[in-house]
């Protein structure tokens, strides 16, 4: 039987802090939470009241993007790209990741079908080799309007589907701008400045959004698939940038069990109310506001309306926020610990990870 002993140390407990903590683990299983005594340090190691605190469970995460090809036309073997973020992750304390794997046809962020089952193969392989510094786990996130996408999906939703396991995770999406994430349209035009020529921009985002428009329909299609596999119990929904009352209450209908990031207060107050997992940005909160103008994170989580913060892009901003808001004393540090832990843990249906 293997056997950690942590003395000394400021143990961030979910309800509490217990200072001069010991925590005591068997096989990798917390048995035991006590005050320390006189002859404590002597039985393990003396953490000299450093914070003590779950593995973050980070349930949104597009960084592995960035490490696969960190500057535009420079692409990285995928194998060296994912054990390159892994390291990152686990510098951040992030022990469980769930990679945002995007079947999308985007020519702006450069995510496709192919790539994207290109991805879970190689996160695949690399559980496979018992190696792996962190958790790796799948957030699947379609794109609502692409046919050959949806058709994708529904391969991988059977692969990744295993009884008695939690359910594979799929986020629906639609970032078309005028809605959703970029209702703002500017906004958008921000956001994809850097990949097109100033002198095309407004040319490119007219067209881009009379393509999407023409495959709208599809959408309800996407949807209507998604609910009836969730409603099965088959996967796990989750609405992405839902920003009306209603969208929230047609959601719940639909068989979805998280909102991640609602754009707006409203929709976050219908999502509370529904019973829905809420998720917000890690990086909204550290900028103090959201880079597409939604709501600010900060304000929701000020109003009890967040139950988990992702990183959505930069694993060392899970800490560092909840840290952030706990020194504002917007919340206390054991629920600002718990958005970053126990809140993510519930977002991917685990309950075997998140607390001490």
């Amino acid at each position: 039987m293997s056997r950690l002993v942590l003395t000394h140390a400021t143990a961030v407990l979910p309800d509490r802090i217990l200072e001069d903590a010991t925590v005591v683990a068997e096989d990798g299983v917390i048995t035991a939470i006590d005050p320390s005594t006189p002859g404590s340090a002597a039985e393990g190691d003396d953490l000299r009241g450093a914070l003590l605190i779950p593995g973050l469970v980070d349930s949104h995460s597009d960084g592995l993007e960035r490490d696969l090809r960190p500057r535009p036309g420079a692409e990285m073997d995928p194998h060296f790209a994912l054990t390159s973020y892994e390291g990152r992750a686990r510098a951040a304390g992030v022990t469980t990741v769930f990679h945002g794997i995007g079947y999308h046809d985007n020519e702006s962020k450069d995510r496709s079908v192919e790539q994207a089952e290109m991805l879970v193969r190689v996160i695949g392989e690399r559980n496979q080799t018992g190696a792996a510094l962190v958790d790796h786990r799948l957030l699947l996130r379609l794109d609502a309007r692409a046919a050959t996408a949806l058709e994708a999906l529904k391969g991988a939703v059977e692969r990744l589907h295993v009884p008695g396991a939690p359910l594979p995770l799929v986020s629906f999406e639609d970032h078309t701008p005028g809605q959703g994430q970029y209702a703002d349209v500017e906004a958008y035009k921000r956001a994809v400045g850097g990949a097109v020529p100033t002198d095309q921009l407004d040319e490119y985002v007219r067209r881009h959004m009379e393509r999407r428009a023409g495959i709208e329909w599809h959408r309800d299609v996407s949807v209507a698939w998604l609910s009836e596999q969730a409603l099965a119990g088959r996967l796990r929904l989750l609405a992405h940038d839902p920003a009306e009352v209603e969208e929230i209450h047609l959601r719940k209908e639909q068989g979805t069990a998280v909102a991640e990031f609602p754009t707006t207060l409203r929709a976050a107050r219908a999502a509370r109310e529904a019973g829905l997992i809420t998720v917000a940005g890690a990086p909204n909160v550290l900028r103090g506001g959201s880079h597409s103008g939604n709501v600010s994170a900060t304000q929701l989580i000020s109003e009890g309306l967040v139950d988990a913060l992702s990183s959505d892009y930069m694993p060392s901003t899970l800490l560092a926020a909840a840290l952030l808001l706990a020194s504002r004393k917007v919340i206390g540090l054991p629920q600002a610990i718990a958005l970053i832990t126990s809140g993510g843990a519930r977002v991917g249906g685990f309950d075997d990870r998140g607390a001490l």
